[in-house]
């Protein structure tokens, strides 16, 4: 953006690791605590979002984006179905977190990437 101040280039920059942190956080602590990955994914994709508006690096690769998105969702399902079939009831509760964990950063992770290329298609294709 041309109208973009020199001091909202600045604070954001200082500003995106925390938020960052701050994404990653709630992921990793969604398992014991409200939120999960979906809300950390949200944040984390809020950090691209918010660095496409200020900046004027325009390259984003949606290609890129969509192709993750996919393997994430064939992880999360395929990480399912081999919970499912090989809890039988004897998996300790350190196995159960964890598990949860790893469902709570492929979210994450997915729904960072599926809001950032439903930003980028509506802003790049939705605008013409």
């Amino acid at each position: 953006m041309e109208g973009t101040s020199y001091l909202l280039k600045k604070t954001m920059g200082a500003v995106y690791t925390f938020i960052i942190i701050f994404g990653i956080y709630i992921i990793y602590n969604g398992h014991i605590s409200p939120g999960g990955g979906f809300q950390g994914g949200a944040i984390l994709a809020a950090v691209f979002i918010v660095h496409y508006l200020i900046t004027e690096d325009k390259s984003i690769r949606l290609e890129f984006l969509t192709l993750l998105e996919k393997i994430l969702y064939f992880a999360i399902v395929c990480f399912s179905i081999v919970f499912v079939l090989y809890n039988n009831n004897k998996l300790s509760m350190e196995a159960k977190s964890l598990y949860l964990l790893l469902m709570n950063i492929l979210i994450g992770i997915k729904v960072c990437c599926g809001l950032s290329v439903v930003f980028f298609r509506f802003v790049l294709f939705e605008s013409r």
